[in-house]
């Protein structure tokens, strides 16, 4: 395992729905910009970046200009079908403008649950790496039932990093990483640096809840690191905010979080 972000050459690279959309819905078209022109620069440093990007169930409520994401499932997989279009059809424009192609994985569970179409999932990856290609990478939102769904995509992103045996996991959230108190409860609140390991008292720090159009919390962020702690990499929780921190990141400065 690296000890240094800075040591990172294959990343996958985790947005929430908080960080690419409004509370509307709607794109926040000049921060999926910013990511995209920093992740772009990254790949043209020499870097392999995996995407795993959330958004499509949030979008499609905010194109389709629905007052909150519904609660029925065949609902939720209509406003992923629509949400994935457009989370797309951004990926692929923004980064054509800086001469890179986008690959889209759509995954579930039960994929995973049989060696050989695991294996066949292993083949994708490595050759659109082969390729050059930026894999962006979501949960099949619009066919998964309870059954075969991973949850949240901070888990999705975990298990991508083990299939794609990365460096480094970063999850890219609305908060600066991984407090002593809720920092929304607590201004004064003190950012943990760093966690070698993760134990019931970390876990403890850890809220449940997402945002209104997100799935995840901290909590979720923290069973991926551990995902990633069990396969050999380390996973760095930061703000998403401002993903020029990304090069202060893999540059050995401390951004957020890193867990390893």
């Amino acid at each position: 395992m690296i000890q240094n972000a800075s040591q990172a050459n294959r990343i996958v690279v985790k947005v929430g729905t908080s960080t690419l959309a409004h509370k509307t819905g709607l794109m926040n078209i000049q921060r999926m910009e910013k990511l995209v022109k920093v992740l772009a620069d990254l790949k043209n440093s020499g870097r392999e970046i995996i995407l795993v990007s959330s958004g499509a169930i949030g979008i499609g409520v905010g194109k389709m200009g629905l007052p909150q994401k519904p609660v029925e499932t065949p609902a939720k997989q209509a406003c992923a079908a629509i949400g994935q279009c457009e989370l797309m059809y951004c990926y692929d424009k923004y980064f054509s403008e800086y001469n890179h192609s986008v690959a889209q994985v759509l995954l579930t569970r039960d994929i995973l649950d049989s060696p050989e179409r695991k294996q066949n999932v292993v083949n994708t990856f490595q050759n659109l790496l082969h390729y050059g290609a930026i894999p962006v990478v979501n949960e099949n939102d619009t066919v998964a039932v309870e059954e075969i769904v991973f949850g949240d995509n901070d888990t999705l992103s975990a298990i991508v990093g083990s299939l794609v045996e990365t460096d480094l996991l970063v999850i890219l959230s609305d908060i600066d990483g991984v407090f002593e108190q809720n920092p929304r409860e607590n201004p004064d609140a003190k950012l943990i640096p760093r966690i070698p390991e993760i134990t019931d008292a970390i876990r403890a720090l850890a809220g449940d809840h997402g945002t209104s159009l997100g799935t995840g919390g901290m909590i979720t962020k923290i069973s991926a690191a551990q995902i990633g702690l069990d396969a050999g990499f380390p996973t760095v929780i930061m703000n998403g905010s401002r993903p020029e921190l990304l090069y202060d990141l893999l540059e050995g400065r401390e951004v957020g979080t890193y867990i390893g």
